[in-house]
């Protein structure tokens, strides 16, 4: 469990900039090079060589030089991780709420009836 916890630490710090959502939003299309990934930014390449290193580290993206080109992709299942974790908090926390409506709705409260479109009651 503590190395989930790692992992999902460094994928949510490498997803808290925008710049490296969005480097990582434009890799969901597929693979680029480091100069169509730079393209969109006012940064040097040097930055985007920073932000990539980050994204690298937390698993959510590889790269592969081939001659002077560095190509990028995304590693889909470290965005699974991140996306089942989510999923997972969401599912409970729905949960919860649902619950919390039915104790607030009491077991008293009268069954929901119908409207009329003007919005009164029969």
């Amino acid at each position: 469990m503590l190395k989930y916890s790692e992992d999902l630490d460094r994928a949510f710090l490498a997803l808290a900039d925008p710049t490296r959502r969005a480097i990582v939003e434009r890799l969901t299309r597929g693979p680029a090079s480091v100069s169509d990934l730079a393209a969109p930014f006012a940064f040097t390449l040097a930055a985007i060589m920073q932000h990539l290193k980050v994204l690298e580290q937390a698993g959510l993206v590889s790269s592969e030089k081939q001659g002077r080109v560095r190509t990028c992709s995304i590693e889909s299942e470290a965005l699974r991780s991140v996306e089942d974790w989510i999923s997972e908090r969401r599912t409970t926390w729905e949960h919860r709420l649902d619950r919390l409506g039915l104790l607030l709705d009491g077991p008293d409260s009268p069954a929901p009836s119908s409207t009329s479109p003007t919005g009164d009651r029969p």
